[in-house]
Parts: structure tokens; C-alpha cells; sequence
């Protein structure tokens, strides 16, 4: 019987190590977050059934627990990833080994990784599928691979001067470093920056994608993307098996539908993805996407961060409200200057009837704005 294995402990060539170990022995493995406060990691454990706790401390000694009511895995699962969803009952996504190698290979050759001369560095959390994903390349491409066990700047800037070459960053980490000392930055996790430089690479995918399948706007080599009365439907070799339940979301025909809303260039197959199609506002019956109107308020040069919902309103239906980190707390952005620099690039609509100044976004790990947290 082919078990599942917890696997919990800071990011490192041990914590590899131990994810081989699974592997060797045909055991899938569900990477926990050790950040995560007893209570929910307790209820993701209950939710995701896994047979063993492999523990890694700080000391180095390893821990194997067994587990009751655990649910065995079919033979070629290799991962289960928890969803990073914030509410609501934990999801686990099933990835097969023939999946993870899939997108190991598709992503590896799209960006055109020379195991001889490149070096990835792996400096996300691995419990989410864009930091493990470095991980995986590595493994199946046989590239050197450096782990850290969590993102920090001087960390990565030295790992970059000692060879790193290819690293997996989200937003607010490539604004903390000098991106120019890598070769290539694979951006993940929310809307990329608009300043973001020529060596950054801007990916969409999920979990259930096995990260990330659209890069720079363009599927990669076996993805299929196609735009259904506008949410966007992926298929490929990557996409998950099952969700750890039993369901599955995928069509009989292997299509996975992302909730997302976007279409795809007939002429060009460019694909453009506007956004959750819950985070659409409706203001005064037009239609308004938070990241357009994010991307032109953060050119403004007393803006640090930005993050845009839509709130109920008597008059408009939903009125467009920009969430602003300044700059200068002591002197932030007026409301009547984020308007005039939202109206230069996008038509009057879209600009902002109101202002909160924050002193940071709620995020998730990987740098997603929590919207649901800011409407």
C-alpha cells in the first residue's frame, strides 16, 4: 500500500532529502507549512489523512509519527499540496510523478535551463506549489539547487553572488533585492509588477496546475488554453490527478476550468488574464478589473503598494476603493491626485471614489492580496 507522508520542517538539503526518501519507497508526500499554529495544522492533517509525520527540527533529528485514519495514495501520486486558499475546509491537490516531471520539463525548457551552467535558488515556502516547483525542476533536470529556509534578502544576494543563476520570486521579494544579479527571475504568486525588469519572467497557474503553465502571456509547450463564455479552461500533463477527496474538477476530456476570466488571442494565442472573476467591480454598469487600475496607481510615485475591491454603494452599485501603502505616511496621496493619475491611463471609471491609507496588505505566503480580507 502506497501511504502519504506529512512532511514538516524548515526548507533545506535535509528537508529534500527527506522528500526523495518518500519518493524511493513510493510514498507521495504533503509538504506542511511550519509556520502554521497548532490548531491548523492539526485540522489540515485530519482534513488531508496522511499516514506519517516526518518531522525535521532545528537541531536535525528527524521524527516519524504514525498517524490513525490515514488514507492511502494510488501508485503514481507523488504530491498532495494544500490549497492556499484562506476560508474554508482544507483542499489537497494530487500531482503524479508523470505530472511533477511534466511540468518539470516544460517549464525547465521554456526557460532553457542548462543543468552544466545554471543553478537554481529556492527561497519560497515549500508547503505552496510555487516554491517547491524550483525544487522539482531541480530534481528532475538534474540542476544544482540551493534551499533556503525562507526568503531573506541578504541570504539571496549572496546565494546569487556565489552562482545562483535562476531563482522563484512573487512581487513584494523582487522589490528587496538586486535583480540584476541573476540571470533569470521567475515571477509567481499575484500580478506582476509594471516596472518588473527584462530579466523576470511573469507566470499564471495554480496548484491544481502544478504552478505555473501561461509564461510571459504564452502557454507552455503541451498547455492548452482556451476562453469559455470568458474564464479561461486549461488542459495539459501537469494538471492534477484528484483532489485528496476523491472529486475531481477536471471535464471527462481533461479540461480544468480556473475561475479565472481572461481570453486568449485567436491570431497570436497570447492569453490575457484579467482576474478572479469574483474580484470583477461593477461600478455604474461598467466593468472594472482591479489589477488594471492597481498596476496605474503604482506608478505613482507616493504610492508603495497599492490593492483595489469594490464596495457596495447606493449610487454606483459598487464604488472602486484603493487600498494605498504610502510612501510617506506624514504625506500621503489625495484622492483627487490617485484619480487625475489613474484617468491618464484608463478611462475615468476606473479611477478610484475612495481612499483608505493602510500600513500594509494582508497577504498570503506568496505574496497574493488577500481581497476578500480588504472588502
Amino acid at each position: 500500500m502506497h501511504r502519504l507522508v506529512a512532511l514538516l520542517g524548515p526548507a533545506g538539503s535535509q528537508w529534500v532529502d527527506e522528500l526523495q526518501r518518500a519518493w524511493d519507497v513510493g510514498d507521495a508526500v504533503l509538504p506542511l507549512d511550519d509556520r502554521l499554529p497548532a490548531p491548523a495544522l492539526d485540522s489540515l492533517l485530519a482534513a488531508m489523512a496522511p499516514d506519517e509525520l516526518t518531522e525535521i527540527r532545528r537541531d536535525h533529528t528527524v521524527i516519524r509519527t504514525p498517524l490513525d485514519r490515514a488514507r492511502p495514495v494510488e501508485p503514481d501520486d507523488a504530491l498532495v499540496m494544500a490549497t492556499s486558499g484562506t476560508t474554508g475546509e482544507p483542499k489537497g491537490v494530487v500531482l503524479t510523478h508523470d505530472a511533477v516531471a511534466a511540468s518539470a520539463l516544460a517549464t525547465s525548457t521554456r526557460l532553457a535551463v542548462d543543468p552544466d551552467r545554471h543553478r537554481w535558488l529556492a527561497c519560497l515556502p515549500l508547503s505552496h506549489v510555487g516554491g517547491l516547483s524550483v525544487i522539482t525542476r531541480a530534481v528532475h533536470t538534474g540542476t544544482d539547487v540551493e534551499v533556503l529556509d525562507g526568503f531573506d534578502a541578504e541570504r539571496v544576494t549572496d546565494a546569487a553572488r556565489r552562482g545562483a543563476t535562476h531563482v522563484s520570486l512573487v512581487g513584494t521579494a523582487l522589490r528587496r533585492i538586486d535583480p540584476s544579479l541573476f540571470e533569470c527571475i521567475v515571477l509567481g504568486g499575484s500580478a506582476p509588477p509594471p516596472d518588473r525588469p527584462a530579466n523576470s519572467v511573469a507566470t499564471y497557474g495554480m496548484t491544481e496546475t502544478g504552478s505555473g503553465v501561461v509564461y510571459d502571456g504564452f502557454p507552455l509547450d503541451g498547455v492548452e488554453v482556451r476562453a469559455v463564455d470568458g474564464e479561461l479552461h486549461l488542459r495539459g500533463p501537469m494538471l492534477l490527478r484528484a483532489y485528496r477527496d476523491g472529486t475531481s474538477p477536471l471535464t471527462a476530456d481533461g479540461w480544468l476550468a480556473t475561475g479565472d476570466l481572461g481570453e486568449v488571442d485567436d491570431a497570436t494565442g497570447e492569453v490575457r488574464v484579467h482576474g478572479r472573476a469574483g474580484d470583477l467591480i461593477i461600478t455604474g454598469g461598467e466593468n472594472v478589473w482591479p489589477t488594471a487600475v492597481e498596476a496605474a496607481l503604482a506608478t505613482h510615485p507616493a504610492v508603495a503598494e497599492v490593492a483595489v475591491v469594490g464596495r457596495p454603494d447606493p449610487e454606483w452599485g459598487q464604488r472602486v476603493v484603493a487600498l494605498v501603502v504610502a510612501v510617506d505616511p506624514v504625506a500621503p496621496p489625495s484622492l483627487e491626485a490617485l484619480r487625475d493619475h489613474a484617468k491618464a491611463t484608463l478611462p475615468a471609471f476606473c479611477a478610484p471614489r475612495e481612499v483608505q491609507l493602510v500600513g500594509s496588505l494582508p497577504r498570503t505566503p506568496l505574496g497574493k492580496v488577500r481581497r476578500a480580507a480588504l472588502r
